[in-house]
C-alpha cells in the first residue's frame, strides 16, 4: 500500500495580522508587498466543504507539477476520494481504486526532493535550527544553504528543500523512491520526518479551513471527494479569484514574521507563518465563489 510514514507532529499556523496589509490604492495592492497567483500555477480542488487553492512550483518539483497538470487537465482526478485523512497529520487523495493502491497508467516519477536555488528563486530566512537556515520561497517554507555559497558552487545555485508544514502538498509514493505517481497528500499538520523523503509541488494559499473539516479515517467511513480539479488557467477569468498573497520577499514579510515569533515565543517554527491571501478591492468586478476572500484593505 502506498503510505507516507512517520510520526505524528505537533504544531499550529498562527493567525495572520490583519494590521500588516495595505496597498498603494484600493484598486492596485502594493506590489513591493504583493503578488498575484499565476494561473497557469494554480490549481483548484473543489470540495463539498469549499474550494482549495493550492499554488504549484515548477522551478522545485518540475516533473511533479507536469504530472499534476496533465492528470488535471484529463479530468483524472475528478470523483476521487480522500482514502486516507488521519488528524494531525495529512489528508491522501488521487488514487482511482480509491484504496491507497491504486495510481494512473503514466509511469512512475523520480523523486524530487530537493532542488537547487538561485539567484531568481529569493529565500527569506525566518529560524536557523542546528545549522540549518529555514524561511521562505515565495508561499513555502524551505531549508537552504546561504546565498553566499552561490559564488563556490559550479552552477551559481545552492542545495534546499521544502518543508512539511500544514498546508503544504506533496506527492505520495511507495516503498521505492521513484515510485510517485497520481496519488498526493495535503498537510495538516507540520510533520518533519517527511522532509527530503517526498516530493512536494506546493501549497495551499486559501482554504486549509476545507482540508481541515475532511471526512477523517483510514479509510473514512464516508469519505470526502474532490468534486472537480483544474488549473485556473483553463478556466474563463470571470471563474477564477484575482488572489494576491503577501511577498515573502517583501518589507511587510518581516514584521509578520517578529509578530509571529513574539507570540509564539521559544515554540517558534516557520510552520507558524500564516502567509495570507487576498483579493483587491473592485466594486466593478462580481464575486463569486471568492466572495468569503477578504479584500485587501
Amino acid at each position: 500500500m502506498r503510505r507516507l510514514g512517520g510520526m505524528l507532529a505537533a504544531g499550529a499556523l498562527a493567525l495572520g495580522l490583519i494590521g500588516l496589509f495595505d496597498v498603494a490604492s484600493a484598486q492596485t495592492p502594493d506590489p513591493r508587498n504583493w503578488r498575484q497567483l499565476d494561473p497557469e500555477n494554480t490549481l483548484y480542488i473543489d470540495t463539498v466543504h469549499g474550494r482549495i487553492v493550492v499554488e504549484l512550483y515548477p522551478e522545485v518539483a518540475p516533473r511533479h507539477v507536469e504530472r499534476i497538470r496533465t492528470l488535471t487537465r484529463a479530468n483524472f482526478y475528478d470523483g476521487l476520494i480522500f482514502h486516507r485523512v488521519l488528524d494531525d497529520f495529512m489528508a491522501q487523495t488521487g488514487d482511482p481504486q480509491g484504496t491507497g493502491e491504486g495510481a494512473s497508467s503514466l509511469p512512475d516519477l523520480n523523486g524530487e526532493f530537493m532542488f537547487r536555488r538561485g539567484p531568481d528563486m529569493p529565500f527569506i530566512q525566518a529560524a536557523e535550527q542546528n545549522r540549518a537556515r529555514l524561511g521562505f520561497y515565495k508561499a513555502l517554507p524551505i531549508e537552504s544553504q546561504p546565498d553566499a555559497q552561490m559564488q563556490v558552487t559550479a552552477d551559481g545555485r545552492v542545495a534546499a528543500n521544502a518543508l512539511h508544514c500544514q498546508g503544504v502538498v506533496s506527492m505520495a509514493r511507495g516503498s521505492e523512491l521513484n515510485s510517485a505517481n497520481s496519488q498526493f497528500f495535503i498537510m495538516r499538520q507540520p510533520n518533519t520526518s517527511l522532509d527530503k523523503r517526498y516530493s512536494i509541488f506546493g501549497r495551499v494559499v486559501w482554504g486549509q479551513q476545507a482540508v481541515m473539516q475532511l471526512a477523517v479515517g483510514n479509510p473514512p467511513p464516508v469519505p470526502d471527494r474532490m468534486i472537480a480539479v483544474r488549473i485556473a488557467a483553463d478556466l474563463p477569468e470571470s471563474e477564477r479569484a484575482p488572489i494576491f498573497v503577501l511577498r515573502t520577499d517583501g518589507p511587510r514579510f518581516r514584521d509578520l514574521i517578529e509578530d509571529t515569533r513574539r507570540e509564539r515565543r521559544a515554540d517558534f517554527s516557520v510552520c507558524d507563518v500564516d502567509i495570507p491571501a487576498r483579493v483587491p478591492r473592485n466594486p466593478d468586478r462580481e464575486r463569486s465563489w471568492w466572495s468569503i476572500i477578504p479584500f485587501i484593505p
